[in-house]
């Protein structure tokens, strides 16, 4: 451990919410948010559906079918319950504390909505989307699906039972989260009791921002960040100190090595060259990623 705590670039809210489809309202930290371009790397979009509560609906709120190529979508839910099914066969259900890491790769179509007996009662609803780049050599990858469950998570407790770390990816004090990978990821979201403290020392190469979801909580010992703040830090050597200010503080890390290529993104498909996002389209329209009927 350095002695060094790494600084802070800058912190940032998201845009203003709107909702995607009809049943996410979500605020866009980037790129729109922040218009990071390459800054966050391998992270190349994240919307928040803070907490929300939507009403009781006999008619399923989603999203319809709709393609994907060239990177990996994870939904992390803290509250309510998704539901999705593509037109290779998968489908699932993920709740509290539920993550879907989805690698889209060469292209497929997929629905996310309202599971149907939340949305038949209503209630509370709580999710994050990342879309998470991949190398030019992985974006043609056979599409999959990871369901990683909350009881699979790595799991590490704070000092003087000030919280827990949850693991979804990466590693932190030596406990591996389950998720698959193609480059170098820690994700981690931390429970924290007030006064409670985690110190993260993560590759100084490695885009490292956190989002509080939830209460308020201390970064480096100086700095409050509230509800709703995106800390970015520094690419530079040393270690991040987060502190809880209430007992229900609840602060996700995210941080990647950036992948060093071109980004070419058009609505959908994220690719390395225009040319490709026209051949991702043009595959699409042909019915070669298969048809919305599903």
């Amino acid at each position: 451990m350095t002695n060094n705590l790494r600084s802070i670039e800058g912190v940032f809210q998201g845009a203003p919410f709107h909702m995607v489809g009809d049943g996410f309202r979500v605020s866009n930290y980037f790129p729109s948010g922040t218009n990071f371009g390459q800054r966050f790397s391998p992270f190349i979009l994240m919307d928040y559906n803070a907490p929300f509560v939507f009403p009781p609906s006999e008619q399923v709120k989603g999203v319809g079918a709709h393609p994907h190529r060239g990177f990996e979508t994870v939904t992390i839910a803290y509250e309510g319950y998704v539901e999705h099914n593509d037109n290779h066969g998968n489908h699932g259900i993920i709740g509290p504390g539920d993550v879907q890491w989805m690698t889209a790769g060469s292209g497929l179509l997929h629905k996310e909505y309202h599971e149907r007996e939340f949305s038949k009662r209503g209630g509370l609803f709580q999710m994050i989307q990342l879309w998470v780049n991949l190398p030019r050599a992985n974006k043609m990858h056979a599409p999959r699906y990871q369901e990683l469950l909350n009881g699979n998570m790595g799991r590490v407790k704070l000092p003087d039972d000030g919280g827990e770390v949850r693991i979804i990816a990466g590693e932190y004090n030596s406990v591996k989260g389950p998720a698959q990978t193609f480059t170098p990821i820690h994700m981690f979201d931390i429970s924290f009791k007030a006064n409670g403290k985690a110190t993260f020392e993560l590759p100084s190469t490695f885009n490292t921002a956190a989002l509080v979801l939830k209460g308020s909580a201390k970064v480096n010992g100086t700095r409050t960040a509230a509800t709703g703040d995106f800390v970015l830090f520094s690419n530079e050597q040393g270690y991040i100190q987060m502190e809880g200010e209430t007992d229900d503080t609840v602060v996700i890390i995210l941080s990647g090595e950036p992948i060093n290529e071109p980004i070419f993104q058009h609505g959908p498909f994220v690719m390395n060259s225009e040319a490709e996002i026209i051949e991702a389209f043009n595959d699409f329209q042909a019915g070669k990623m298969g048809n919305t009927d599903f």
